[in-house]
Protein backbone atom coordinates (compact mmCIF):
# COMPACT_ATOMS: atom_id res chain seq x y z
CA UNK A 1 0.00 0.00 0.00
CA UNK A 2 2.65 2.44 0.76
CA UNK A 3 4.51 1.55 -2.11
CA UNK A 4 1.52 2.75 -4.19
CA UNK A 5 1.45 5.99 -2.79
CA UNK A 6 5.25 6.30 -3.23
CA UNK A 7 4.49 5.51 -6.79
CA UNK A 8 1.36 7.86 -7.47
CA UNK A 9 3.43 10.61 -5.68
CA UNK A 10 6.79 10.27 -7.98
CA UNK A 11 4.33 9.83 -11.05
CA UNK A 12 2.61 13.49 -9.71
CA UNK A 13 5.82 14.91 -9.49
CA UNK A 14 7.13 13.89 -12.84
CA UNK A 15 4.05 15.16 -14.32
CA UNK A 16 4.29 18.33 -12.42
CA UNK A 17 7.87 18.93 -13.65
CA UNK A 18 7.11 18.14 -17.16
CA UNK A 19 4.23 20.18 -17.14
CA UNK A 20 6.56 22.80 -16.04
CA UNK A 21 9.36 22.57 -18.31
CA UNK A 22 7.65 22.05 -21.76
CA UNK A 23 5.14 24.68 -23.08
CA UNK A 24 2.14 22.84 -24.21
CA UNK A 25 1.58 21.02 -21.37
CA UNK A 26 -0.69 22.65 -18.42
CA UNK A 27 -1.57 21.03 -15.05
CA UNK A 28 -3.15 23.55 -12.34
CA UNK A 29 -2.14 22.53 -9.26
CA UNK A 30 0.25 18.99 -7.77
CA UNK A 31 -3.43 18.13 -6.22
CA UNK A 32 -4.26 17.71 -9.95
CA UNK A 33 -1.04 16.37 -11.02
CA UNK A 34 -1.90 13.93 -8.04
CA UNK A 35 -5.42 13.00 -9.86
CA UNK A 36 -3.70 12.86 -13.46
CA UNK A 37 -1.09 10.23 -11.84
CA UNK A 38 -4.08 8.45 -10.56
CA UNK A 39 -6.36 8.88 -13.71
CA UNK A 40 -3.46 7.36 -15.98
CA UNK A 41 -1.91 4.68 -14.32
CA UNK A 42 -5.67 3.52 -13.83
CA UNK A 43 -6.14 3.84 -17.63
CA UNK A 44 -2.90 2.34 -17.84
CA UNK A 45 -3.16 -0.95 -15.88
CA UNK A 46 -6.83 -2.05 -17.04
CA UNK A 47 -6.46 -0.57 -20.75
CA UNK A 48 -2.74 -0.98 -21.97
CA UNK A 49 -2.29 -4.98 -22.07
CA UNK A 50 -5.69 -4.65 -23.95
CA UNK A 51 -4.47 -2.44 -26.51
CA UNK A 52 -1.47 -4.04 -26.48
CA UNK A 53 -3.02 -7.44 -26.95
CA UNK A 54 -4.76 -6.32 -30.05
CA UNK A 55 -1.92 -4.38 -31.09
CA UNK A 56 0.48 -7.43 -31.28
CA UNK A 57 1.33 -7.20 -34.51
CA UNK A 58 2.97 -3.60 -34.23
CA UNK A 59 3.89 -4.03 -31.23
CA UNK A 60 5.80 -7.44 -32.25
CA UNK A 61 7.61 -5.76 -35.32
CA UNK A 62 8.61 -2.58 -33.60
CA UNK A 63 10.48 -4.46 -30.62
CA UNK A 64 7.47 -2.95 -28.17
CA UNK A 65 8.38 0.72 -29.71
CA UNK A 66 4.20 0.73 -30.31
CA UNK A 67 4.03 0.70 -26.76
CA UNK A 68 4.83 4.58 -26.40
CA UNK A 69 1.93 4.86 -29.03
CA UNK A 70 -0.25 3.39 -26.79
CA UNK A 71 0.94 5.24 -23.88
CA UNK A 72 0.74 8.60 -25.86
CA UNK A 73 -3.36 7.65 -26.59
CA UNK A 74 -3.92 6.71 -22.81
CA UNK A 75 -2.15 10.21 -21.74
CA UNK A 76 -4.70 12.21 -24.43
CA UNK A 77 -7.64 9.96 -22.86
CA UNK A 78 -6.43 11.46 -19.39
CA UNK A 79 -6.09 14.58 -20.60
CA UNK A 80 -10.11 14.86 -21.97
CA UNK A 81 -10.78 12.77 -18.69
CA UNK A 82 -9.24 15.07 -16.29
CA UNK A 83 -10.58 18.97 -16.16
CA UNK A 84 -7.02 21.26 -14.76
CA UNK A 85 -5.17 19.18 -16.98
CA UNK A 86 -4.69 20.10 -20.88
CA UNK A 87 -2.20 19.27 -23.66
CA UNK A 88 -1.88 21.50 -26.57
CA UNK A 89 -0.95 19.38 -29.60
CA UNK A 90 -0.74 15.36 -30.65
CA UNK A 91 3.29 16.32 -30.74
CA UNK A 92 3.02 17.28 -27.28
CA UNK A 93 1.13 14.35 -26.14
CA UNK A 94 3.67 11.80 -28.05
CA UNK A 95 6.34 13.63 -26.26
CA UNK A 96 5.36 13.83 -23.17
CA UNK A 97 4.72 9.84 -23.01
CA UNK A 98 7.99 9.58 -24.44
CA UNK A 99 9.63 11.63 -20.98
CA UNK A 100 6.52 9.83 -18.72
CA UNK A 101 8.17 6.32 -19.75
CA UNK A 102 12.35 7.29 -19.70
CA UNK A 103 11.39 9.51 -16.22
CA UNK A 104 9.43 6.48 -14.79
CA UNK A 105 12.05 3.82 -15.87
CA UNK A 106 14.99 6.46 -14.71
CA UNK A 107 13.13 6.65 -11.59
CA UNK A 108 12.74 3.33 -11.20
CA UNK A 109 16.21 2.36 -11.08
CA UNK A 110 16.94 5.29 -9.10
CA UNK A 111 14.26 4.46 -6.04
Amino acid sequence: MVGLIINVLVMAGLLYGLASVLPGVRIKSFGTAVIVALVYGLLNYFLFWLIALVAFIPMLLSFGLFGLVINALLLWLTDKLVEDFEITSLSMTALMALLLTLGKFALGALL
